[in-house]
């Protein structure tokens, strides 16, 4: 196994594919894997429900939305999880959103509230629609406000009157959505209630990545600790939720994957009991794509129209292995797990344009 050294270097390495978009203003200094792993804060309180939770015989993971209403309700009706009135159809279907919901687009409170309104369906259909927060989620509820469109505001507008605090001191325009979004308030509160990380059966699920020292910090802790922050129970976000190396910041798996990257993803699968981890967070110009033999998938594909007209892809994860699925396509015959989408077996994973790449 590799040692604490070289892990630092690969995670600074990939760090370098950060924008100035990439950590909110005041947020804590990058915190390597080495240095997350040795931080002892105050353990919080329990998660509400552990990081590991059970599978289905159908998996479908969706990427980042990011405030288009009509980019999730296509990605959900290509999963077979909805039906054009949004009602859910998905019997025994598991559906991950793997977070960022929330900015760029004008229609966020809409997206947060058909998801919400998915959740229990799925469950009495015998499936489950699993939501985790992303880096634009925890943004929100820290008034980073930066990528939020005009109309987004507006959708907000109603909460005004409730603003105190912090958020009574916002500027006039986004003092809804800050009343909304403020840890405690009501829009927060609905966030609490997700995970950061989530085992769905075999597969590992978070927005930008799992490195080893986030397994070795606690997986049920960060849940925790973003829960606690959300549910204004905590002042401030952990540096394992702020740094740059975070399970919600991390690019560490979204470009190029060599050996020793790979084997940086052998261990945190092998310490998790995954067999696959699921990412967005870092969009990917040619589609979903698998790297590690497809033991790593990125499905960031620039759902939302701000990155332009894309039909939208999922991925599905059965019992006889993965395969992408695009709008519009016939759906490929399913590959057994080591071969990847794109190519075969062991096929070096694909660069995602630069301009593309550099998006949070």
């Amino acid at each position: 196994m590799r040692s604490s050294a070289v892990i630092l270097t690969l995670s600074v390495a990939s760090a370098c594919n950060r924008t100035p978009e990439a950590r909110p203003e005041g947020a804590p200094a990058e915190v390597t894997q080495p240095v997350v792993s040795t931080l002892r804060a105050p353990a919080p309180p329990a998660a509400t429900r552990p990081f590991k939770l059970p599978g289905s015989e159908r998996v479908v993971a969706i990427g980042d939305v990011h405030g288009d209403l009509r980019a999730l309700r296509g990605a959900l009706r290509l999963a077979g999880a909805i039906d054009s009135e949004d009602e859910w159809i998905g019997r025994g279907l598991t559906v991950v959103q793997t977070g960022d919901q929330l900015d760029r687009g004008d229609q966020d409170r809409e997206v947060l509230d058909v998801l919400e309104k998915l959740e229990p369906a799925a469950k009495a259909k015998g499936g489950a629609l699993v939501v985790l927060n992303g880096n634009h989620e925890l943004m929100n509820a820290s008034f980073d406000f930066r990528y939020v469109t005009r109309k987004s505001f507006a959708s907000f507008d109603e909460f005004s009157a409730r603003a105190t605090g912090a958020a009574e001191r916002a500027a006039q325009n986004e003092r809804g959505r800050a009343a909304a979004f403020a840890p405690g308030a009501p829009y927060a509160l609905k966030l609490a209630q997700r995970l950061t990380v989530a085992l769905v059966g075999d597969s590992l699920f978070a927005h930008a990545g799992v490195l080893p020292a986030h397994f070795d910090y606690g997986l049920d802790r960060i849940n925790a600790e973003a829960q606690s922050f959300l549910s204004g129970q905590r002042p401030t976000l952990s540096k394992a939720l702020a740094s740059e190396d975070s399970p919600v910041w991390t690019r560490f798996y979204g470009g190029d994957m060599d050996a020793a990257g790979c084997e940086v993803l052998t261990r945190v699968l092998k310490d998790t009991g995954a067999k696959r981890l699921v990412v967005g967070h870092t969009v990917q110009s040619r589609g979903i794509n698998g790297a590690c033999q497809d033991r790593l998938f990125r499905i960031d594909v620039g759902l939302s129209a701000y990155y332009g007209d894309h039909p939208a892809q999922v991925l599905e994860i059965g019992p006889a292995g993965t395969r992408v699925l695009t709008a519009g396509v016939a759906s490929p015959s399913t590959s057994p797990p080591s071969t990847s989408p794109n190519g075969g077996a062991g096929k070096k994973s694909q660069a995602p344009d630069s301009a593309l790449h550099s998006s949070p």
